[in-house]
């Protein structure tokens, strides 16, 4: 093997590399500002005399409209066109009606379902949008949140590899494949893969991510509860007990068809049992909050309010059937839908001096009332222990008194904009959904994915078709869409291109591999592999992704035409594993579960080293059976 000559541009790109690394593991400076300022370097040092290969001026910002970077704005924006309309919330819903309240159940179905999504959302994206469903189960199911998070982070990065739109390296590997076969011979240009080219890997990865917190979740998950906060919007029953002392549960009570509470009204059962019923169903209709003047028409389902062993008492007197979980109300009363908020009654509000009957409450502001807290005192319709149950619905509201609601999240949004109350609830999901959108964002999403899978469009185009109809169809506005772009993201990945490009050009990456398989003389192919794989896992680690795949693409590239092997396959080697992000909380979506889990760096040691092991193994092992 000829020696490949160390030139003063090597040298340079060399310190340009390492400096950049030792930024990004300092942290210095957040690490898309030391992208952006690796950029000007290389820039400026290439004014130098003799060092004119390290970047092409006109071409130095081309990062910014790279393939890659608007394949990744456009999947930000379709993932945010689908969550707006609902769609995401439907889905969890489903996961709260199927999943039960078992650990066992619960983190399988969450973890496979974010790692779907993250197969065709950005993963921070996906891992973002579950992050309040998963807190909000927590919530209900009194599971700690430290038990259920890092499953759905770490199947979030796994799903990510399922196709080319999954995760930044996998959008961007065409991209680097294209650039490389610039410098290379045509019977060593290699073919570009397809969407759902690496399907199989990530299939494996996600199956395997799955089955391991099944099988050894009970050991490596820590069990820590996070700090709550009084002002959240919780599942009802937990935020009654906590700050009410009340005990309720929301249970779906049938009324079969000619019982004998035909024609009676809400009020009138609520006010004689100490109930609430906040449901109902009735024809095929579900009706939120119903006016308690509602009557009776059977058959119905009931969705009620207070203590379940009341419920069922009261049920066996009049003959109903209590369900032992939520069926037709599973989605409407999710804790992603709806939930337990405060509104205090303003001075100068027109609801002052009248009752929430005189008022219409449910009616006109969609509010169910649970208890009127006043002066240090507590009233409600649900008999406690410590005092008898008061006549809410006829209690004249005085300025400064507290309600406990129980009211769909989108109410709780649009009240805050009026003046009649002053909503105290911080947390809880203010985004307008717009579900009549539905069919517009389910439209656009497909079209975009037949572009793809089906045509010769270029995937940032194709993508830009279905992000520009979601907007031009008003499912986002165009606002909205800007706020959804992770424009950390899209700098970092345009800033760090032109270095890559700097390491192919003068022969860097060459040199490197040159160096690389001397160490490595006599290596079969497969093991050169699985070095790769090993040196992108431990560059991830220590930079981002992104960064990691534009700098070892080329060096991988290289390695695999010097040893004989498939230069397309070490690439895509490069483009999964950059994905194995597990052992410390430095890839974004570990990142964004660590604070609200309560995850010590530990916590990630322990899960997330066997996660890489397996990680490691499936992939490889996948790649080189099926490719």
């Amino acid at each position: 093997m000829e020696p490949i000559v160390l030139t003063t541009e090597m040298m340079v790109v060399l310190g340009v590399l390492v400096l950049t690394v030792t930024l990004f593991v300092t942290e210095v400076f957040r690490i898309d500002v030391t992208a952006i300022l690796m950029l000007v370097l290389l820039g400026m040092l290439s004014q130098i005399p003799g060092l004119e290969e390290l970047a092409d001026e006109q071409h130095l910002f081309a990062g910014f409209s790279s393939n890659a970077v608007i394949s990744i704005i456009a999947v930000m924006i379709i993932g945010a066109g689908l969550d707006r309309t609902g769609l995401m919330g439907k889905v969890a819903g489903v996961i709260l009606r199927y999943g039960g309240r078992t650990e066992a159940r619960i983190i399988p179905i969450i973890s496979a379902t974010v790692g779907v999504i993250s197969s065709f959302m950005q993963n921070v994206g996906s891992a973002a949008l579950f992050l309040p469903v998963v807190s909000r189960i927590s919530v209900r199911t009194g599971l700690p949140l430290s038990r259920l998070l890092m499953p759905m982070g770490f199947c979030a990065i796994l799903g990510g590899t399922m196709t080319l739109v999954g995760s930044s390296p996998l959008i961007l590997l065409n991209d680097l494949i294209l650039s490389a076969n610039e410098t290379l011979p045509d019977t060593q240009q290699m073919e570009r893969f397809g969407l759902f080219s690496v399907t199989p890997v990530g299939l494996a990865l996600v199956a395997t991510g799955v089955l391991y917190f099944m099988i050894f979740g009970r050991w490596v998950l820590p069990s820590r509860s996070a700090s709550d906060d009084r002002t959240s919007g919780q599942a009802m029953g937990a935020y009654l007990k906590q700050t009410y002392g009340l005990k309720s549960d929301i249970v779906e009570v049938v009324v079969p068809a000619g019982n004998l509470l035909e024609g009676q009204a809400f009020r009138d059962i609520m006010l004689a049992h100490n109930l609430y019923i906040i449901g109902s169903y009735h024809a095929g209709r579900r009706w939120m909050t119903p006016p308690v003047a509602t009557k009776i028409q059977t058959p119905c389902r009931l969705a009620i309010l207070g203590r379940r062993r009341v419920i069922e008492e009261v049920a066996g007197w009049y003959g109903l059937e209590v369900l032992d979980d939520l069926d037709v109300f599973a989605e409407d009363f999710a804790p992603t839908v709806t939930g337990v908020g405060e509104v205090v009654v303003p001075p100068g509000s027109p609801v002052i001096g009248k009752t929430p009957l005189e008022l219409a409450l449910r009616r006109t502001y969609g509010l169910s009332l649970l208890a009127v807290h006043r002066q240090g005192q507590t009233l409600s319709l649900v008999e406690t222990r410590d005092h008898e149950a008061d006549d809410i619905l006829n209690v004249r509201l005085q300025e400064g008194d507290t309600l406990a609601v129980f009211t769909a999240w989108d109410t709780l949004s649009r009240l805050s904009r009026g003046r009649d109350f002053v909503v105290v609830t911080s947390d809880f999901p203010r985004e307008e959904l717009r579900p009549q959108k539905v069919g517009w964002a389910l439209f656009f999403f497909l079209v975009a994915l037949i572009l793809v899978i089906f045509s010769d469009v270029r995937l940032s185009l194709a993508l830009l078709v279905g992000a520009a109809g979601m907007i031009a169809s008003r499912v986002l506005r165009i606002d909205e869409a800007y706020a959804a772009v992770s424009w950390q993201t899209v700098f970092l990945l345009a800033s760090l291109i032109p270095l890559g490009h700097a390491v192919q050009a003068t022969g860097t990456a060459d040199w490197i591999a040159h160096h690389v398989l001397r160490l490595l003389e006599g290596w079969p192919v497969w093991a050169l592999q699985v070095g790769i794989a090993i040196l992108a896992t431990v560059f991830t680690l220590v930079m981002s992704n992104v960064g990691a795949t534009v700098l070892l693409v080329p060096l991988a590239v290289s390695i695999a035409l010097a040893a004989g092997g498939d230069p397309a396959i070490f690439a895509l080697t490069v483009a999964i594993s950059t994905s194995n992000s597990f052992l410390i909380p430095t890839h974004q979506v570990n990142a964004l579960i660590m604070g609200p889990a309560g995850y010590k760096v530990a916590d990630f040691l322990r899960s997330g080293g066997v996660m890489t092991v397996l990680f490691l193994i499936v992939s490889m092992v996948v790649l080189n059976l099926l490719y």
